[in-house]
């Protein structure tokens, strides 16, 4: 296949949770611009009209969005279903869903366990469900893609340093245990089906992204960029590449391996 095409999605068609959220939006944006046509599913309803709202008359005709609760193996059934309706089949799975409970910041040593539970179960069993309905689709017609979005807090812990004094949206912010926990579950996910599906054409990467941009306080911004050799945060669109690659012709014989987008953070 000459170079030029291999990165070309033409045709394609993906499924993708957590659509409509920070990187999600631009996941869709960019997926599209490749030529593939993709499932949203978000279960923030606003969320899903702002994209709709954003998106070009010339991509719209390519993007169906959905809310639904990926928690729920019926509800992903129910999304094979539309996708395989909408667009004639399913050639990608990217879960981008993450979530973020009540009482999502509290320290570690009063977490409530239902807090705990509730993160979870969204990030992990979420993600596994997609993968049973979704995958063992791919693996029957014997091709196809997985992306689990990770993050760096899988892969590596915080620096609690940088949190004193910072803010997210005028809220003090940290990075609890159980984010960390659910994506280093995801990446465990990610390595044991790369081994399940490698004889059935399905390759199962995983993408972890170092911190972005979205409106963090001047306090956080300085003190997290100091932490990282490039000397800044991540710009919303940086992690576009990454997911192109792992669902094109250019990463046939990549699978079980997970990409760290992250500045050169986890190299310190």
């Amino acid at each position: 296949m000459p170079h030029e095409d291999l990165f070309d999605l033409t045709g394609r068609v993906a499924i993708l949770s957590g659509g409509a959220g920070i990187l999600g939006r631009r996941f869709t944006q960019a997926l599209v611009a490749r030529g593939a046509s993709v499932l949203v599913i978000d279960r923030d309803v606003d969320r899903l009209a702002a994209l709709e709202a954003e998106l070009a008359d010339t991509a719209k005709a390519r993007v169906a969005t959905v809310a639904g609760d990926i928690t729920r193996r019926e509800e992903w059934q129910r999304f094979a279903a539309m996708a395989v309706a909408r667009f004639g089949g399913i050639d990608a799975l990217i879960n981008n869903a993450a979530a973020k409970s009540a009482n999502f910041f509290e320290p570690f040593d009063s977490f409530p366990l239902a807090d705990w539970d509730e993160v979870m179960t969204a990030n992990v069993t979420g993600a596994m469900l997609g993968c049973q309905v979704i995958g063992a689709h791919l693996a029957a017609k014997g091709r196809g893609a997985i992306v689990n979005v990770l993050s760096i807090y899988g892969v590596a812990a915080p620096d609690q340093r940088i949190y004193e004094g910072s803010l997210y949206e005028g809220h003090a912010i940290n990075t609890p245990a159980v984010y960390s926990v659910s994506k280093a579950a995801l990446w465990g996910l990610t390595m044991y089906l790369a081994g399940y599906w490698a004889d059935r054409g399905v390759r199962v990467n995983a993408i972890s992204p170092g911190g972005v941009f979205s409106g963090q306080n001047d306090v956080f911004v300085r003190r997290y960029s100091a932490r990282v050799p490039m000397g800044r945060m991540a710009h919303e669109d940086e992690m576009n590449g990454a997911l192109i690659y792992l669902l094109s012709d250019a990463a046939t014989y990549t699978t079980g391996q997970n990409i760290v987008v992250d500045g050169g953070l986890t190299v310190w």
